[in-house]
């Protein structure tokens, strides 16, 4: 990913935001009324407003030095979504079991991290890029593997490598269960703030866009 900085956005602001995924969905009523719609992306689009979780002014300073180190729009970051930030349902402990990565086929090595929303009529399986380092759980046919004995972690894309002499054979199934951060930009480049307003109550905007690896 072109200009990207592996630094996490401040997480006790990112927690307090306002925000969730996004579709793009044309829609066109024929002559009889009926309705085509298609999708012109394959994956959602997350964004948020991180303004409602500026509630002091530490806080509100600290996202003006993080804005101006990511020279507002130019470089990427990690982003922690609240409601979505791990392969298990909420509330639950992550398991090597949570996600079906692929089956092994005696010869491919690596496998990327994905999450599957849904089943019964249409899954989504999301690609996951930036898992974080130390989260990620692996397991073959039932089997949980080791990180650095069976298998190596590229936690800047989400890529689970299996080292030689354990690649996962015909057949085996390969899972995974990890927290991760989404990777995001700033959508402005001009941060408007207004220490009469936010002193009032008043939440400055502060919108961040997720964006593709």
């Amino acid at each position: 990913m072109p200009a990207f900085h592996e630094t996490l956005f401040p997480l006790d602001i990112a927690l307090g935001a306002a925000g969730g995924p996004e579709r793009a969905t044309e829609i066109v009523t024929t002559l009889t009324g009926r309705e085509e719609r298609n999708t012109r992306l394959a994956h959602s689009r997350r964004r948020w407003d991180a303004g409602y979780g500026v509630k002091s002014l530490a806080q509100l300073s600290a996202v003006v030095a993080f804005f101006e180190e990511r020279r507002g729009r130019l470089y990427g970051f990690r982003w922690r979504d609240r409601l979505d930030h791990a392969s298990a349902a909420p509330g639950a402990q992550v398991s090597p079991f949570d996600q079906a990565l692929g089956t092994g086929d005696g010869v491919r090595t690596a496998f990327a991290l994905t999450k599957t929303y849904g089943g019964a009529h249409a899954p989504y399986v999301r690609p996951i890029a930036k898992p974080v380092a130390g989260s990620v759980l692996v397991a073959v046919n039932g089997a949980e593997r080791t990180e650095g004995v069976h298998f190596t972690l590229d936690a800047t894309s989400g890529l689970v490598t299996f080292l030689a002499g354990h690649v996962p054979g015909p057949g085996q199934a390969v899972t995974a269960g990890f927290r991760f951060d989404v990777p995001v930009r700033f959508d402005t480049d001009f941060l408007e703030v207004n220490l009469t307003a936010f002193e009032a109550g008043a939440i400055p905007r502060i919108p961040v866009l997720e964006i593709r690896p």
